[in-house]
Order: C-alpha cells, then structure tokens, then sequence
C-alpha cells in the first residue's frame, strides 16, 4: 500500500487522476467530520460518476441506532436511488477509512467500479488489510482499489476519535 505520495507521472507533473482522487477524498472527509459533529464515529463517503458527486454520507450508527448504517451503505443507497439501479456501474466510491466486510460486499454486489479509500483498517479492513472481499476471485466482480488516498489526514481524524473516546471513559 501506498499513501498517494508518488503523484507525479515521471515528469514531475501531478498526475490529474491523483489530484481529482484526492479533491473527492476531501469531501469524503467533510463527510466524516459532519458525522463526527453529531457523535458518530468519523467516516464518510461520497459516491462519483462521471467526475460528479451522486451521493454522500457519513455513519449514523449510534445517531439511528442501525449497525447497516455505515457511511458506504448508506451511500451505496442513495446513489441507487439517484441512478434508478442498483448497478452502479461507472461508479467510484471514496471512503475515508477501509471498507468493513459488510461494506466491501455491498460495494461488490452494487458492482462499483473502483473503491478509493484513506486509513486501512488493522481490524476489521475487508480490501485488504485483514480480509481482500473486494478481490476474492470467487465472485463476479472485483473493482480496483486505490488504497491510502489522504491516508495521514483520514487516520488522523478516526484516531482523534478514539483517543478522546478512550480518555472520556478514564475521566
């Protein structure tokens, strides 16, 4: 894995995919830190096709009180919606933390094109890290993953989290 440092295409130039890569991770990350505002654990996601946001979200577990209510599920929703399919073909998501097992098999099963993400995840990572759903050759899709886009800033902001979460229990 990557953290998106070598952006340039070998003459120096920032490589245009990064750059745009990057503009929707921080909106993802926008996502994350409204999600945090209300108490939620900070991760966000937004939904591209053809360069333009079709959805966005962030975790509203403890807001609805629903374990499906991830970020990437709930954008995965909303951009079905949007597009009348639950194909989302030509589509790209952006996440800011490493999609979970329920969320790289819904990310598969909506047949996204390529899922770009910021922190993995040591834990419960499914593209990757602790598990690979998002490449397990025995289903019928397997998108591109991008691992690591914005990785310092995304880990950063769900490490915060966690850190004064673990000092408000010891207080």
């Amino acid at each position: 894995m990557t953290d998106g440092s070598d952006s340039t295409n070998g003459s120096g130039a920032m490589d245009g995919r990064y750059m745009t890569d990057e503009r929707f991770m921080k909106e993802a990350l926008r996502q994350a830190r409204r999600g945090l505002a209300k108490g939620e654990t900070p991760v966000g996601a937004v939904i591209v096709k053809d360069g333009t946001i079709i959805a966005r979200a962030h975790n509203e577990r403890e807001t609805k009180q629903d374990a499906t209510m991830h970020a990437e599920i709930t954008a995965i929703r909303k951009a079905c919606k949007k597009l009348g399919s639950w194909r989302l073909i030509g589509c790209d998501i952006y996440v800011t933390l490493e999609p979970c097992a329920m969320c790289a098999g819904a990310i598969v099963l909506a047949r996204l094109d390529r899922v770009i993400f910021g922190a993995p995840d040591a834990k419960s990572g499914a593209c990757g890290s602790v598990m690979n759903i998002t490449n397990d050759h025995s289903l019928n899709h397997r998108p591109d993953v991008l691992p690591e886009i914005l990785r310092d800033e995304c880990a950063g902001l769900i490490s915060g989290f966690f850190y004064d979460l673990r000092n408000k229990k010891s207080e």
